[in-house]
């Protein structure tokens, strides 16, 4: 473990919750079905906050080591000394603490952000904070055509809160024999992914070892995501944006979209 956990505070990871509806037009009465939680999550660097977004309220360390790397906040974990989970009135706090080299280098970029929103980039002031520099990593072999082909029909099965809701995101991790080791759930498709780059450092595993799989769109934030984490491969169940696509072709990151009903479509590297 790379940081001291303290999770003593009387926070209880959520659950879904039951909630009645009718059906409009429909001639059966009142049904229920179960619902996920959704509440405010702040980021609290050193005391200082940096930001606040929604989010599912359940592996929320791994959130918190994801989200200051996958944000480029931190370099990688060993900055971070602890995290402390509190619950409050209207929402939870993340406490963390870092190295003064880090907190220095989150507060010059804390003056220039207005923070981060669901949509990814919506709170970013300056627009060149939303296009930062990001590392070129060495090219990376592709996943296994096998290992992607029949990926899709896997994944129902390790996203365990979605089965009861519906309404949840999944990032999962896949290793180089193929097999999905960790799954991460949350209402925003930028949380799940944060959530499991910090399981996945908690786990000790390289990143860089398997690939990314999301069950959304590629927007431009899951690519700086990816490559701040080390990954080589992001694969996504929707397509990606243009821009998502000349990114990841610029940091050699491997960019794979999985149909529904057709072929893996590698988006990067760029066909020759």
């Amino acid at each position: 473990m790379p940081y001291s956990s303290n999770n003593q505070s009387g926070f209880q990871a959520a659950h879904p919750q039951l909630h009645s509806y009718t059906e409009l037009g429909g001639q059966k009465g009142t049904a229920s079905i179960f619902l996920p939680e959704e509440v405010p999550v702040a980021f609290v660097y050193n005391g200082i906050s940096q930001a606040v977004m929604m989010a599912s309220p359940f592996d929320l360390e791994d959130l918190a080591i994801g989200y200051s790397i996958g944000s480029g906040l931190i370099k990688d974990a060993a900055c971070i000394y602890g995290i402390e989970v509190t619950q409050g009135l209207v929402g939870i706090q993340l406490q963390i603490s870092v190295s003064q080299r880090a907190f220095t280098k989150i507060k010059q970029l804390r003056r220039s952000q207005a923070g981060s929103t669901g949509c990814g980039l919506c709170g970013v002031e300056s627009l060149a904070n939303a296009l930062p520099d990001l590392p070129v990593h060495p090219t990376r072999a592709l996943p296994p055509a096998q290992h992607l082909s029949k990926l899709r029909s896997c994944l129902a099965s390790h996203q365990l809160l979605a089965k009861q809701t519906g309404a949840l995101h999944a990032a999962l991790y896949v290793d180089e024999r193929g097999e999905i080791k960790l799954c991460r759930e949350d209402v925003g498709r930028h949380n799940a992914m944060d959530k499991l780059i910090g399981a996945l450092l908690n786990d000790q595993r390289l990143p860089s070892n398997g690939f990314v799989v999301v069950t959304s769109r590629c927007s431009l934030e899951l690519i700086q995501k990816a490559v701040r984490a080390g990954f080589s491969t992001l694969a996504t169940l929707s397509a990606p944006t243009d821009i998502s696509v000349s990114w990841a072709r610029y940091c050699n990151l491997n960019l794979v979209h999985i149909p529904r009903s057709s072929a893996p479509r590698v988006y990067s590297p760029e066909p020759v």
